[in-house]
């Protein structure tokens, strides 16, 4: 029999174990610790003791040591309420790669850390496993540009209510402007984080005032340089800037105004419809066709409604209308 060996090193040796998805026998545990079965069994008490306990955490802890009849011995069974389950991980794992918004180097930083420290030891193989294929193979967008640090700042400056000035530049062979702006809101949509801001400019007293009555809308990589201003800005609580219903509202991040729209959709099921314009209502339904409207911002809902075909048709705004029958006409045109 080996020398006997402190409680505490016995017992987070058996926690490790069961952490790791591993059984613990007693008999054998007793042997390997120089004690008695009795003595090993107190310890699997105190660690469901500890257990316990965390039930009443801020995240309650889901697992308990419970007795495994096939392997003869004590397992860990259940989830810690601050780890992910193995659908879960998976899912924001193939949402991260599906976005395709960082660069290589970031998304395997940003998934390595997410397993590690959110995935339970026993599954952290699986996991890996099922996402190796596609994290080798992920494609890094063009720009190559590294913006988690930069998400921070300007997340700070939200929060802070900072003025803060840009230099952006609207694309590669074009120049780069100088804005000073008022941010509100950082979105991701179709590969990009974007930040809303209204650009504001001096009055006659030299105070910013707004030079739009809607937000500007910014791609984050394309800012290239950024500061802070010695200045802040006031936002009511009435006034202040809702994401997420200017998010239920925008199309392909295209700024504008707000639009009533309505449309007429061909077909049995208008779900998608619905589904791309949270706003959508249906306001009269006949066999195959429903007449829907909705609230977008801007012109942004030209591209999707093009996209569609002849199975949406726009009723109004008359304005709308006539651009969406100009831009047929154009792609009409180039097959001509």
């Amino acid at each position: 029999m080996k020398p006997k060996s402190s409680k505490n090193i016995r017992v987070l040796d058996i926690y490790a174990r069961l952490c790791e998805g591993k059984s613990v026998n007693k008999a054998e545990d007793a042997k390997k610790f120089g004690v008695d079965a009795r003595t090993i069994q107190r310890d699997i008490d105190d660690i469901r003791v500890f257990l316990d306990e965390r039930q009443m955490g801020y995240a309650p802890d889901g697992r308990s040591v419970v007795y495994d009849r096939n392997d003869k011995g004590f397992i860990m069974a259940g989830s810690e309420g601050a780890m992910m389950s193995n659908s879960e991980i998976l899912a924001v794992s193939k949402i991260l790669l599906g976005s395709r918004a960082f660069t290589k180097k970031e998304i395997n930083g940003i998934l390595g850390k997410m397993i590690n420290g959110c995935v339970p030891l026993k599954n952290m193989k699986l996991v890996k496993e099922l996402i190796s294929n596609e994290q080798f193979h992920y494609v890094e967008l063009g720009h190559k540009t590294y913006i988690q640090d930069k998400l921070w700042h300007i997340g700070t400056n939200i929060k802070e209510h900072n003025l803060i000035e840009i230099k952006y530049s609207r694309g590669e062979h074009t120049g780069v402007v100088t804005r000073i702006i008022e941010p509100m809101a950082i979105l991701f949509s179709e590969y990009y984080f974007y930040l809303n801001a209204f650009i504001v400019k001096p009055d006659k007293d030299g105070k910013y005032v707004h030079k739009y009555d809607y937000p500007a809308i910014f791609r984050i990589d394309r800012i290239k340089e950024y500061k802070e201003l010695r200045e802040k800005f006031q936002v009511s609580y009435a006034d202040r800037f809702e994401e997420g219903e200017f998010r239920k509202r925008i199309q392909f991040m295209y700024s504008g105004h707000l639009m009533k729209i309505q449309l007429k959709f061909y077909g049995e099921n208008p779900e998608p419809v619905l589904d791309r314009l949270p706003t959508a209502r249906i306001v009269e339904e006949k066999e195959h066709q429903f007449t829907i409207s909705a609230e977008v911002y801007g012109k942004g809902i030209l591209m999707w409604l093009l996209s569609q075909g002849s199975r949406i048709e726009v009723i109004r705004p008359e304005s709308l209308r006539q651009e969406m029958k100009k831009k047929v006409e154009e792609i009409l045109k180039l097959y001509s």
